[in-house]
């Protein structure tokens, strides 16, 4: 039952937050909210380590089963989503957005982490998608309700588009799975492959096409990527953490586990698609990077250009590819975190994140969020030694070896986005942590460096990002004896 309590446990807390706990105190949702979270993560590394399952009868009929696993490929994101859980709730203890009561914030939060959690456990396809569409309204509540107080025009518009977009894509993946599920009887995705190998191709075509252009919107790839700059702008800090180190790896591990896997000769013939709109991402969110003037949409725009090197990796269809878009998942979630941590901690301090603004230099006025920038910045970038640089590395290396013209003018593409991303990130750094001609006392006395809780989150996350970068080869066996066990590579 490990895996059921890890699913149910965060979605009932958070909904009796949510419909319930309005007369509590802010302190005592906090506590609630966190412990919550505590025992989730509990349950679930048990729940990892024993590799549990669970598997009832459902919808027969539909040939779909309340079916919960995990393996290789979920358990790392699994692991992500309750330890960015446990962190969000421990910066929400010092830090509440306005525009709404508390109890609704952390219970939108803790519906978010078992939605997610779901996802990631699902092994039925029907499951899967209904999992997904759990998230959505609360993530929908966090941008539009709590996000930016300054802003009403931009917060209500962001989550219009943000709800228009995702239920676009939903609309796509579900036309797909009932497709699967209709011509094959089942919606188990340890049998679907096999059962949609015996298809016509025209119809694997069909139903690869409708699953990743939905996922697509999810993740989001070029050029179904304009909802996430303005959800992430206006959102509140928790809310940007959790649509980064979340909402996204969600998208990409659905493309994994649905149309790569599920539906491979259909997405084989598409894959060059894909891998195109994943370089053009890459290009295109660096460039906009060097202009951008507000930091916090800098920051999701780099996400753009990330997620495209998860897009190019998954377009090789090899082990190899695989393992660098799953490794590059868990990667971009660390990093993303962080740096959404410290810039909705300064935005908080400064009033805006506005990069035209004079400031002094954050090394000396707040050198606590100065130094995680710098750690943040230098991992964004895919500097050796640190998170952000294998999942890179491995996506240009896996395209270059896939033989293919196309693929390996993509990994050159690729590897010029590198050198983008170089390229903002050292701007921000000049801009930020460099600062220009303001008096120190001026801007100390506005503020403070962060607090303990904000200290916690950024020292735990600068440690996994250290740790990933320099120790990788656990996370790349795990996903590499999974690949394995599906028939997937060597």
């Amino acid at each position: 039952m490990a895996l059921i309590l890890t699913v149910l446990l965060p979605l009932c807390v958070g909904g009796w937050l949510v419909a319930g706990g309005r007369h509590l105190q802010r302190s005592a949702v906090g506590l609630v909210s966190l412990v919550t979270s505590v025992v989730t993560a509990a349950v679930a590394i048990w729940g990892v380590i024993a590799r549990s399952s669970f598997d009832r009868a459902w919808l027969p009929d539909l040939g779909s089963r309340l079916h919960l696993r995990v393996d290789g490929l979920s358990a790392p994101l699994v692991l992500l989503t309750v330890g960015i859980g446990i962190l969000v709730a421990v910066h929400g203890l010092t830090h509440v957005p306005e525009g709404g009561r508390p109890s609704t914030f952390a219970g939108s939060l803790l519906v978010v982490e078992g939605g997610a959690l779901g996802v990631f456990l699902a092994g039925d396809a029907l499951l899967f998608f209904i999992a997904f569409e759990i998230v959505l309204v609360p993530m929908w509540a966090l941008i539009g309700r709590f996000g930016d107080p300054h802003n009403e025009a931009a917060r209500k518009d962001a989550a219009a588009r943000f709800a228009l977009f995702t239920i676009g894509g939903s609309t796509l993946m579900l036309l797909g799975i009932i497709l699967l599920i209709v011509r094959t009887g089942t919606a188990d995705l340890t049998l679907l492959p096999a059962a949609v190998a015996h298809l016509p191709h025209g119809t694997q075509l069909l139903a690869a096409t409708l699953l990743t252009v939905g996922l697509a919107v999810k993740v989001p790839v070029w050029p179904v990527h304009t909802w996430l700059p303005p959800a992430h702008t206006t959102a509140p800090t928790a809310g940007s953490v959790v649509l980064a180190a979340i909402l996204l790896k969600m998208g990409t591990y659905g493309l994994l586990r649905l149309p790569v896997l599920t539906v491979s000769n259909g997405f084989h013939s598409i894959a060059p698609v894909v891998a195109v709109c994943g370089v053009i991402g890459i290009i295109w969110g660096g460039l906009v990077c060097l202009v951008e003037q507000d930091l916090k949409r800098l920051i999701a725009y780099s996400s753009v250009a990330h997620m495209g090197f998860v897009a190019l990796a998954l377009s090789t269809g090899t082990a190899a590819g695989f393992r660098a878009a799953a490794y590059g998942n868990v990667a971009h979630g660390v990093v993303a975190a962080m740096l959404f941590f410290i810039v909705g901690g300064l935005k908080e301090r400064w009033g805006n994140a506005d990069l035209a603004t004079a400031r002094a230099a954050l090394r000396e006025t707040w050198p606590r969020f100065g130094f995680a920038l710098i750690l943040g910045l230098a991992a964004s970038l895919g500097l050796p030694g640190l998170a952000g640089f294998w999942g890179e590395f491995l996506s240009v290396y896996a395209a270059w070896s896939s033989g293919t013209t196309l693929l390996r003018w993509c990994a050159v593409i690729a590897a010029i986005g590198t050198a983008l991303a170089a390229a903002y990130a050292l701007r921000v750094a000049r801009l930020v942590w460099v600062g220009d001609a303001v008096p120190v006392e001026r801007v100390a006395a506005a503020g403070r460096d962060a607090d303990r809780s904000e200290m916690f989150v950024l020292a735990v996350l600068g440690v996994v990002t250290v740790l990933l970068g320099i120790i990788p080869a656990p996370l790349l066996t795990v996903t590499g004896d999974a690949l394995r066990a599906l028939g997937v590579g060597s």
